[in-house]
């Protein structure tokens, strides 16, 4: 981890409104120092609140100087429900975001034509999806962020508002908060941070 007044904001694009918490996750990824990745507000991204891409023109480069986006959804429909990013503490916007940054982590390891295969997987194999947000949390976890996407899976599993039928595909693609618990426990991420608690 570094500080976040050591990361690179040249390469960087980031709303003010989250660029706290985007700071906070990035200090975890000093690997992402000179890559490019802008955080942009998008009104809605289906069946996601965030979403991890490389930028079109990123396929005419070599892997390692791509560009990247992390679309944000300004609302997030989660059937019945409604939030805004305003309404999520800040250490569960943190714990997402970090997951988005694992899937950088994850792609910055494939070829070009390894992530145009990994796109069409992704829009038609289920087992795909479950591959690959596991290995966007473990990315997560192992750079130090356990305790924050443990924030974040108990904020979507224990919130009340929030239908049985989500948590179950939650609980289907991504990694409980069980397997983060021994991810942490067996020493695979150097420390815990230390987070505040949760204010909404």
């Amino acid at each position: 981890m570094i500080s976040t007044q050591s990361i690179n904001l040249d390469n960087k694009i980031i709303p003010e409104s989250i660029k706290t918490e985007v700071l906070e996750a990035l200090a975890f990824f000093p690997e992402l120092y000179d890559t490019s990745i802008e955080f942009k507000f998008k009104d809605n991204i289906k069946k996601s609140t965030m979403q991890a891409q490389p930028k079109f023109t990123s396929f005419f480069k070599r892997k390692e100087n791509r560009d990247y986006i992390i679309l944000i959804s300004r609302k997030i429909q989660i059937e019945g429900e409604q939030f805004t990013m305003a309404d999520i503490p800040s250490d569960v916007k943190i714990g997402w975001i970090g997951h988005e940054l694992g899937h950088l982590m994850d792609y910055s390891e494939r070829t070009n034509f390894g992530m145009i295969i990994f796109g069409l997987k992704y829009l038609f194999s289920s087992m795909h999806i479950k591959e690959v947000e596991r290995a966007a949390d473990t990315f997560a976890i192992a750079h130090g962020m356990g305790a924050y996407i443990l924030k974040t899976k108990n904020f979507i599993l224990e919130n009340a508002n929030l239908s049985e039928k989500y948590k179950r595909r939650i609980r289907r693609l991504y990694i409980s908060p069980e397997e983060v618990m021994e991810l942490i426990n067996k020493g695979k991420v150097e420390e815990e941070p230390e987070i505040t608690e949760m204010q909404k």
